[in-house]
């Protein structure tokens, strides 16, 4: 990746936030429910946490060796209610959970939103909110979940979703049918961190580092030139901001304000994941497919 700084903080690489946050998962919009499990349960030997269903859409989360976390939301076909005669009703709360669909339709199979919980919403969203962004919307019905949602364009390209969990909806569940958990000799990766590609690398690192409360773990330049900010939360959540001031990624964002580039992995026999291909020492590369719509970078070492 080029070049990068030592992780040593001064006082302008941390934020003192009136809150503690973790990076708690990146979640991926997809068809099907199974389609990410032959990249992260069977090759990546990613382990089973938990899954729900809320009308319209379900959602599994699997974790990897590090604690860090990959959440999946699928669609869920619904009953009509035309079929039993019942009247239409547009605002049935069936539509409240229709976003799934909605963005398949619109944008394919990807990055979703990335889940920061933090101990005081109040207090993060506040300082949000010292920066000129407030929450696009905000569920506060369930005491043990309550979350705010910030819309791409206020948060550098992605969906944000801060929340604030007492736990008491944390239960021990079996996978669901067909879910291949790996064997206890099976390696199990590490979800080294997300990439995301912005416009504007100062401003995101404000957005991140000070109104989200991380702090900075390392910096440095891609050998194409671009500069690169890492940040860092309590537990092992990272997420690499990377500038798109030229060349290929300057190409890949666009006209958007930012986009994720890939998710980073680091894994024992990367050469073994099936559809990958090595593009650098020690570096492999999942394309992103009609599947899963994001790249899998696979490193044998992490860095």
């Amino acid at each position: 990746m080029g070049s990068e700084a030592g992780a040593n903080e001064s006082v302008a690489d941390r934020h003192d936030a009136a809150f503690v946050a973790r990076f708690d998962h990146a979640a991926l919009a997809l068809h099907r429910m199974t389609d990410a499990w032959p990249i992260f349960a069977e090759a990546l030997g990613a382990r089973f946490i938990a899954n729900g269903q809320h009308p319209g859409y379900s959602w599994l989360q699997m974790g990897f060796a590090n604690g860090f976390t990959i959440e999946t939301l699928h669609p869920e076909e619904l009953p009509d209610p035309e079929d039993s005669g019942a009247p239409v009703d547009e605002h049935r709360p069936d539509h409240q959970g229709e976003f799934v669909r909605r963005f398949l339709d619109r944008r394919g199979p990807g990055v979703h939103h990335l889940t920061f919980v933090v101990d005081d919403l109040d207090a993060a969203v506040a300082s949000l909110a010292r920066l000129g962004i407030t929450p696009g919307s905000e569920n506060r019905d369930d005491p043990g979940w309550l979350e705010v949602l910030y819309a791409p364009h206020q948060v550098h390209g992605v969906m944000v979703q801060v929340a604030q969990s007492d736990g008491r909806n944390l239960v021990p569940q079996d996978p669901p049918e067909g879910f291949a958990e790996a064997g206890f000799d099976h390696p199990i990766a590490g979800f080294g961190r997300v990439v995301h590609c912005v416009v504007d690398l100062e401003s995101a690192v404000e957005v991140f580092r000070d109104g989200l409360g991380g702090h900075i773990t390392s910096t440095g330049a891609a050998v194409d030139g671009n500069h690169w900010v890492e940040i860092g939360w309590e537990g092992s959540g990272r997420l690499r901001l990377l500038e798109a001031a030229s060349g290929e990624m300057e190409d890949f964002v666009g006209e958007h304000p930012g986009r994720v580039r890939h998710l980073y992995f680091n894994f024992d026999d990367p050469g073994s994941i099936p559809g990958a291909r090595q593009v650098a020492e020690r570096r492999w590369v999942v394309g992103d497919d009609e599947h899963l719509g994001v790249r899998i970078v696979v490193s044998s070492a992490l860095r």
